[in-house]
């Protein structure tokens, strides 16, 4: 049964910074490819950023050069590293784990307070 932890999340001002982890376990996590998604009121889904098993990164527009997704396969974990948050990067985040499908966090959610 595979399952992620998510947790980091949490309260802060405008250019301030967080990480966001998430655990796996009960999957072939250095086979994996790792996303975050995020949701905020009202909106669909998008995706934030992405790493391969080759630790190969992409990144949407809106986060390019803010966040920084990161793995550690010794641990199952990956992160999202996140420096001067904006009002709009208020959303709940999801971690994603696909190998071969895909497996979703509970999410967690980030308030950027102005």
């Amino acid at each position: 049964q595979v399952q992620l932890v998510e947790s980091g999340g949490g309260l802060v001002q405008a250019g301030g910074s967080l990480r966001l982890s998430c655990e796996a376990s009960g999957i072939d996590f250095s086979r994996a490819t790792l996303s975050w998604y995020r949701q905020a009121p009202g909106n669909e889904r998008e995706l934030v950023s992405t790493i391969t098993p080759g630790s190969n990164t992409a990144y949407s527009s809106s986060v390019k050069g803010r966040f920084t997704i990161s793995r550690d396969n010794a641990k199952n974990t990956m992160y999202l590293q996140m420096k001067n948050l904006k009002f709009e990067d208020t959303a709940v985040y999801y971690c994603a784990v696909r190998h071969p499908q895909q497996y979703w966090g509970q999410g967690t959610q980030v308030t950027v307070s102005t």
